[in-house]
């Protein structure tokens, strides 16, 4: 949508929209994660109208059986990030799952080996000419993640509310407890400006005016009271917090998830601070 042409788009936008193909983003790599913009290691070189891409990718989600992979990766030519267009078949490509997650558990992300994967020239993207290009999409993906961290934190309250309302001690339920109430009315306050935060960069988006700091803004603000509302969801629910059979614990493990990536908490709040002052702080 971003960096394709419009033969590109055509070509691939219907069968992925109708969930008819499934794809993938591989950016992040084993060594290299903040540091992309100008750190990456997987190279590309081109012979004629093709590409030949080297170097492994880790983090990449739906990548064990999605059947188009947007693979960036380095040109040895000019130095610049650029994007390809992975079919899972292709030869050299090895996609592994990530086993042991606590948490996003049920999303299947893979570790990526790309050995001399041949890439034709009309499945690059052709509008993707450096990391200024794959930005635009880092903004949408991390206003995304804001809008996941918000249902995460909502998810949360609505269980430990229900709780409150069931469970009973010195006979009466634990929701008519002050100290309770106190609990549920700041993970309200905390999800009602995280929804506030979202729905005007959600508008910004739609009038094409959404900027890198605003969308960095959503994610560092929404993920960080998402973490600490799932934390007041466990601790309202005592031990039985701890329980997947309460549902708190999943939120509480995916927050951590939501936390980190699409830009860790901390490059995004540099972002917002490199806005604010005009100076970098990382680079």
């Amino acid at each position: 949508m971003l960096c394709g042409s419009e033969e590109q788009k055509q070509r691939w936008i219907p069968e992925l929209v109708q969930w008819k193909k499934i794809a993938a983003f591989a950016l992040t790599e084993p060594d290299v994660g903040s540091g992309a913009s100008q750190g990456l290691t997987t190279t590309a070189r081109r012979e004629g109208d093709t590409w030949i891409l080297n170097g492994r990718k880790k983090w990449i989600g739906n990548a064990t059986f999605a059947d188009l992979i947007v693979v960036w990766a380095k040109d040895e030519a000019d130095d610049q990030v650029k994007g390809f267009v992975v079919h899972k078949e292709a030869d050299g490509f090895t996609p592994e799952k990530i086993e042991g997650k606590v948490s996003l558990r049920m999303v299947q992300n893979a570790e990526i080996g790309l050995d001399n994967v041949r890439v034709p020239e009309a499945d690059r993207l052709q509008e993707a000419h450096s990391f200024r290009d794959t930005a635009q999409v880092l903004r949408t993906t991390r206003l995304g993640v804001s809008w996941n961290a918000l249902g995460c934190a909502m998810g949360a309250y609505e269980a430990a509310r229900q709780y409150a309302l069931d469970r009973e001690q010195f006979g009466k339920p634990i929701a008519a407890f002050q100290l309770v109430q106190d609990k549920l009315a700041q993970m309200l306050a905390n999800i009602t400006a995280c929804q506030t935060l979202n729905v005007r960069a959600a508008q910004l988006q739609n009038e094409g005016r959404l900027t890198d700091q605003q969308a960095s803004l959503a994610k560092m603000f929404s993920t960080t009271r998402t973490r600490e509302t799932v934390s007041w969801a466990r601790e309202l629910l005592g031990g039985n917090g701890i329980l997947l059979d309460h549902d708190v614990a999943r939120f509480w493990a995916d927050a951590e998830a939501l936390y980190s990536y699409e830009g860790t908490r901390e490059m995004n709040s540099l972002i917002v601070g490199r806005a604010a002052t005009g100076i970098s702080a990382f680079v």
